[in-house]
């Protein structure tokens, strides 16, 4: 999860707005608070993020990434 925040932070300003359905800053507030405020991080927030909330964000960006052609 705190990779999928720091790289939300990377997308360009163009992808976002183009894609305001993506929760963009929550997605970022969640890598602020591992990566900083990890005393205050609650272990069933992390395990819904991570079993509800992620598999949910993969579904919604599947269609906006580009597939390589295959070889």
């Amino acid at each position: 999860m705190e990779i999928i925040g720091e790289a939300s932070r990377k997308v360009s300003r163009a992808f976002r707005d183009a894609n305001p359905a993506l929760p963009w800053p929550k997605i970022a507030g969640q890598r602020h608070r591992i990566a900083h405020e990890y005393d205050l991080v609650e272990d069933q927030l992390i395990w819904r993020v991570a079993t509800v909330h992620v598999p949910e964000l993969i579904r919604q960006l599947e269609p906006l990434v580009k597939q390589p052609p295959l070889a």
